[in-house]
């Protein structure tokens, strides 16, 4: 009969597994276009439609994590984040790093 502890290890190792398959599972080019990032930062972050946006594509994957992170807790609340925080709440930290990691890998 395995043991409780042995159980809960168990269950938490298949959860850790499943989260990490989801993650990669996700492709990138599409989760930026379901969340909507196209519709100001543009064409894969390169084009945003108005010049106060930033460009996305190429830009350090930590500095971007760092941004959308603080943007979706509250802690950038400048005039263009206010509109940005209305779409932060549906993007899981998840998804924040996997959308990190490939506009950074983007030529500019």
């Amino acid at each position: 009969m395995i043991s409780q502890t042995r159980m809960i290890s168990a269950t938490l190792f298949v959860a850790l597994l499943m989260i990490s398959v989801s993650v990669l599972a996700m492709d990138p080019a599409t989760l930026y276009h379901e969340r909507t990032c196209i519709a100001c930062h543009g064409a894969e972050g390169k084009q945003p439609v108005m010049e106060e946006y930033p460009k996305l594509a190429g830009q350090a994957e930590a500095y971007l994590l760092t941004q959308m992170k603080d943007i979706k807790n509250g802690y950038r609340t400048n005039a263009h984040s206010v509109a940005m925080q209305n779409v932060m709440h549906l993007v899981s930290d998840e998804e924040i790093a996997v959308l990190a990691k490939w506009l950074s890998s983007l030529p500019e």
